[in-house]
């Protein structure tokens, strides 16, 4: 009985290494899609309006790194753009979030257009409306007299 349990403990110890084992690494195909995705979002802090999946700067690729490496240890899409965020600021977002200091941002183009419109509306209305009636019979004349030369000269 006594080797019975020598023999139980030993294979309990020869194979307590493969319980011990993390889990195992994730798909590198579900890591690599959820890299291209981040890295779309995130704007490269060199290049003007190009994100760091479409740049080739190196800090780019740099940044790409620690995204793969933020996806391989398990953080979340937001967890990694949050962690990007508080690394190099709300500027490194492709869309900034909607905050007192980038409401002219976003309201800006709405504004605009508001304005245009209400430019083109008051210079219509303001613009005069040209009428049959409203030319004299000496205006007239002229018109005729023009149209004759023209064809006289053609």
């Amino acid at each position: 009985m006594r080797a019975l349990w020598i023999a139980l403990i030993a294979a309990v110890l020869v194979h307590g290494a493969a319980w011990a084992q993390e889990d195992p690494a994730p798909d590198t195909e579900i890591v690599d899609t959820r890299t291209e995705a981040i890295s779309k979002t995130l704007r490269c802090v060199v290049c003007q309006n190009q994100s760091i999946y479409d740049s080739n700067a190196p800090l780019a690729e740099d940044m790409r790194r620690l995204v793969r490496k933020r996806v391989e240890a398990g953080d979340s899409d937001d967890e990694v753009r949050d962690y990007l965020r508080d690394r190099y600021g709300d500027y490194v977002l492709m869309t900034p979030p909607l905050q007192m200091n980038t409401i002219l941002l976003w309201a800006g183009p709405i504004i605009l257009f508001l304005l245009g419109g209400i430019w083109f509306l008051l210079r219509l209305r303001a613009a005069p409306t040209a009428e049959q009636g409203d030319l004299t019979e000496e205006d007239r004349a002229r018109i005729a007299a023009a149209l004759a030369n023209k064809d006289a000269s053609a």
